[in-house]
């Protein structure tokens, strides 16, 4: 079967971002804050396990209510130039929902295995499975960050049928070639994996046989 490849000609100017339950929201968190700094509209939604996640890993209290949270946000991450939405996971008005309007790319990160499951199976059943659900039917950009070890063969075989629909698989694995010297570094090294993948210019870590 001929795989589908659909990564961005250029740097996106819309970003979906979604955060799901799995375990991992530093990666997404730094992954907002660079995206901003790069000065990309981020268009994010996050799942109620994914508010659970946020207090567990980072202390942080992330609000129910989507106003509430793009308050605290900006306050977290001030002077970028980039702009930030939030939206409810029932906002079935918001741009992202309708393929007339759909995002440059999208990344779901982290990304729970019932999220990566239901997206595969075209389910749609809230705000983030039918923006995934868009981006792929409309040939953009969907890149998931799947936090789980060991991989059954369902997670296989979900991600099997994910990259065949397009869709790029990044598992959140650091390398240590570049000697961390920090969770921090090994945080930003995923997230330089997701920038290069959306064509987002950064500096986050040496290339191999490179300069910064």
């Amino acid at each position: 079967m001929t795989e589908l490849i659909n990564r961005p000609a250029a740097t996106p100017q819309r970003v979906c971002l979604a955060w799901t339950g799995a375990s991992g929201l530093p990666y997404g968190l730094r992954l907002l804050d660079t995206l901003l700094s790069a000065g990309v509209t981020v268009e994010l939604i996050y799942s109620q396990a994914a508010q659970v996640v946020a207090q567990q890993e980072l202390s942080m209290r992330l609000p129910s209510s989507p106003d509430e949270a793009l308050q605290l946000l900006q306050q977290q991450f001030p002077n970028r130039p980039g702009k930030l939405l939030v939206y409810g996971r029932d906002a079935w008005f918001s741009p992202v929902a309708s393929g007339s309007n759909p995002p440059d790319a999208m990344v779901v990160c982290p990304c729970s295995m019932g999220t990566l499951a239901s997206i595969a199976a075209g389910l749609a059943d809230n705000l983030i499975e039918r923006a995934a659900d868009v981006v792929l039917k409309e040939r953009r950009s969907l890149i998931l960050v799947p936090r789980e070890t060991p991989f059954s063969v369902i997670h296989l075989e979900n991600m099997l049928r994910l990259a065949r629909a397009g869709a790029v698989i990044v598992p959140p694995s650091p390398g240590f070639y570049e000697h961390p010297q920090s969770v921090a570094d090994l945080v930003d090294f995923v997230v330089a994996r997701i920038l290069d993948q959306l064509r987002v210019p950064h500096t986050l870590g040496k290339r191999w046989g490179g300069a910064v």
